[in-house]
């Protein structure tokens, strides 16, 4: 025991002498977990909050054209500038530098004509239904050009997902005006009168209510926030990062025959290896209680969401451990099979970065190509992730975790047991 004490105590010294390390372990995710988390809840709130500058220039002028400024305003998505200089834009240029003038992401040109196309376009469906309802008389000449394209212009800074929403919105507003016309037509031709207000209002928003619900575990349907998903994401990411301290420790130790010396020593170097293991699952958990607790409690001074904690604490820290142990495994094999700690160091880091991407942690697994997704399952990262996820966004128990946490296990058993292999090999045990 005073072996190891003595060996634990040797191995906190030369960790707080790795000053690299410890802001590679500490300092980095910090700030990743900072960053990226004002960036997904910034992206959020423009999501869900925000709207998206519009100009709205319109050409046509007439009621159906104004029609559809009120309905797009009616939207709630778009924050919609009409002026008397975007009326006048007739061209990509006048229309891109206005839009730049504005600051506004989308710009809609309403072409002249734009009114009696959409208006004859639904007297000729109009008088077709009829027709066919047998009501009505000729069908009105049907004219291939009654409708006309409307151009969507876009900011390059709009990415694509947010084009699909605002055309999506664009596309409601324009079949409600459409439906509109149509329903008023119709009635006309059957009642001889106009369409009371009340009744169009029942007949256009007589729709069907979407309840969106969470599922989770203990049935409470919490929406999770952008902290819940990006703390427990670069928590993982940190402590898998320690190959750079843990791998170069271990190399340089080779290199200057610290393992000669401790094999001639009683308990051989097992012990030394034991007590790096012990030394930096406790700097794994040091990484959990920080890093969770800035999400807990700086981050509402900050301006972000709070981290929720599980309520579970003691699964928590069984995925903290097992998922610490993880990352200290590989990097423990790294560091038996590197020769240099350029190696180590290079290598480790591109390695963790590729293994986090396939993991899910720098792109969320659902939005990779299905032929990426077969090589979730080989990134320990993954499985981590997905334990934590199972905890923050699921409200799982620990029954709910072994799915995830066998795999880690596994894996954790195969790395341990090639660097016993590679330690062997060299002569090293």
């Amino acid at each position: 025991m005073k072996k190891l004490l003595a060996s634990i105590v040797k191995d906190f010294r030369l960790l707080l002498r790795d000053k690299v390390g410890l802001i590679l372990m500490f300092a980095m995710p910090i700030l990743l977990v900072l960053v990226i988390t004002s960036l997904q809840n910034n992206t959020f709130k423009i999501v869900n909050d925000h709207q998206v500058p519009l100009v709205f220039f319109n050409q046509d002028g007439e009621e159906v054209s104004l029609e559809l400024e009120r309905a797009l305003r009616e939207v709630g998505m778009f924050d919609l500038i009409v002026d008397s200089k975007s009326s006048k834009s007739s061209n990509v240029s006048d229309i891109s530098n206005t839009m730049s003038g504005h600051d506004a992401l989308v710009g809609l040109y309403i072409p002249k004509g734009f009114s009696d196309r959409i208006t004859q376009n639904a007297e000729q469906l109009t008088s077709q239904a009829l027709k066919d309802l047998g009501v009505g008389g000729e069908v009105a000449s049907f004219s291939e050009n009654a409708l006309s394209d409307l151009d969507v212009y876009y900011s390059p800074v709009l990415q694509e997902s947010y084009r699909m929403a605002v055309e999506g919105a664009l596309r409601s507003s324009l079949q409600v005006i459409q439906s509109r016309k149509m329903l008023n037509l119709i009635y006309q031709a059957l009642n001889e009168s106009e369409m009371p207000e009340e009744v169009e209002q029942d007949l256009l928003h007589n729709e069907i209510v979407l309840n969106s619900q969470t599922v989770t575990n203990d049935g409470s349907g919490k929406i999770p926030n952008a902290p819940q998903h990006n703390v427990p994401a670069w928590t993982i990411f940190a402590m898998f990062f320690m190959v750079t301290s843990l791998g170069s420790s271990l190399v340089r130790e080779k290199l200057n025959g610290s393992f000669i010396r401790l094999k001639t020593m009683p308990g051989g170097y097992l012990v030394g290896i034991f007590s790096k293991q012990l030394v930096y699952l406790t700097v794994a958990l040091a990484q959990v209680v920080v890093i969770f607790s800035i999400g807990a409690w700086i981050f509402p001074h900050i301006g972000l969401p709070a981290l929720e904690l599980p309520s579970d604490l003691l699964a928590l820290f069984v995925v903290s451990v097992v998922s610490g142990l993880c990352a200290i495994s590989y990097a423990l094999c790294l560091g038996v099979y590197s020769n240099t700690e350029e190696q180590t160091n290079g290598f480790g880091a591109v390695s963790i970065v590729i293994l986090a991407a396939l993991g899910g942690i720098l792109v969320p697994s659902f939005a990779m190509p299905e032929s990426f997704r077969i090589f979730t399952a080989i990134s320990p990262l993954h499985w981590c992730l997905e334990a934590y996820y199972e905890l923050f966004l699921a409200s799982g128990k620990l029954a709910d975790l072994w799915p995830s946490l066998w795999p880690i296990l596994a894996i954790t058993l195969f790395l341990q047991v090639l660097a016993f292999v590679g330690l062997k090999r060299k002569n090293l045990i």
